[in-house]
């Protein structure tokens, strides 16, 4: 009997202990996990980059986490710099009283919007301001959001900037923290830990290239596309399209972009503009069975899911979380099936 109480004592004092180390961890979960994914993705290149400075493993893991976050920060300067631009732009439009020109004739004539939207830019045209005030209600509800929006990107790309500097740890030292989940495999699965591991690296690399490489693809040849077409906040609507493509959705921030040029432009350049937007739309349709071909195949639903759920509970940076944790799952979930459960043994 007191051993029965003793044992239930220090059973109940482990968990206690396990549940008051997540509540501490709780915060940084998303960002030790983005910074084992990044490691774990950029491993092959990094012992590559590696060998080309001799081996000096602290030199290449600063260099790789300087020129990541380099690579991250001078987008999103840019970005921001399109979007302040666009912005004293608006401000300088109602200063000076400048109005939109006209609507073209063929927009009345579009099916389900035409009507609506060549009343209102009608209206814009002539009276700016009362078409300010028209859509004040609207207005009203959505700006919140767009601050809100705002400080969620913020926030994201700052827990992203460590995350980086969590990866960049990782990888110079790679080998301890190999051995350590070596061992925690090992002792979760039994004689079958390094095959979880091995799968689990692998399809994290297939995850990261075959969907989020290809997502970005995408949006470098859409955003040139923008920028030669001259639509405004060109660097917004990349990436816009960038998230849109991560969750297999590119289309739809298409769609509206090539309706505002055939709105605005001649009928030869939104033609281009047009064509050029359906070769990027249809590009993953050859690059992703190539790329996942290479490591470990998910089904897309899989992926739409997994970026679905992690951006409810996450965040911005739950979409590449949640795809990511989810396929892994997936696939640890096949293996569990089709090979049995591990040892008991080892359990």
């Amino acid at each position: 009997m007191n051993r029965t109480l003793e044992a239930s004592i220090h059973v109940g004092l482990s968990i206690l202990l396990a549940i008051s180390c997540l509540l501490i961890l709780a915060p940084f979960i998303p960002l030790l996990a983005w910074g084992i994914i990044i490691a774990v993705a950029a491993y092959p290149g990094f012992k590559k980059f590696q060998q080309w400075l001799g081996n000096r493993r602290i030199v290449a893991a600063v260099l790789f986490t300087v020129l990541s976050i380099t690579v991250l920060i001078v987008p999103a300067v840019l970005l921001a710099g399109t979007l302040v631009d666009g912005m004293y732009s608006v401000a300088a439009q109602f200063r000076d009283g400048v109005v939109l020109p006209p609507p073209p004739p063929r927009v009345e004539q579009w099916p389900i919007i035409g009507g609506p939207l060549n009343k209102l830019w009608d209206l814009a045209s002539k009276d700016l301001t009362a078409a300010v005030k028209f859509l004040s209600p609207q207005i009203k509800a959505i700006v919140p959001r767009l601050f809100s929006a705002s400080a969620g990107v913020g926030l994201a790309l700052l827990e992203f900037l460590l995350s980086l500097v969590v990866a960049g740890v990782l990888l110079g030292n790679a080998h301890a923290a190999n051995q350590v989940t070596c061992s925690l495999f090992n002792r979760l699965f039994g004689s079958r830990g390094g095959e979880f591991q091995d799968l689990i690296g692998a399809t994290i690399r297939s995850i990261s290239t075959g969907i989020l490489g290809v997502a970005l693809i995408q949006a470098v040849l859409a955003g040139l596309g923008f920028f030669v077409a001259r639509l405004p906040a060109a660097g917004l609507w990349g990436v816009l399209f960038l998230f849109a493509a991560i969750l297999q959705a590119g289309v739809l921030v298409l769609i509206p972009a090539i309706v505002y040029m055939f709105a605005i432009s001649s009928g030869v350049k939104a033609t281009c503009f047009l064509i050029w937007c359906i070769i990027v739309g249809l590009i993953d349709n050859v690059l992703k069975p190539i790329l996942l071909g290479r490591g470990v195949a998910v089904p897309m639903v899989v992926v739409f899911v997994g970026a679905i759920g992690g951006f409810l509970s996450m965040g911005i940076i739950g979409l590449f979380v949640g795809a990511v944790v989810l396929s892994v799952g997936y696939k640890l979930f096949l293996a569990w099936i089709e090979q049995g459960v591990p040892d008991v043994e080892s359990l």
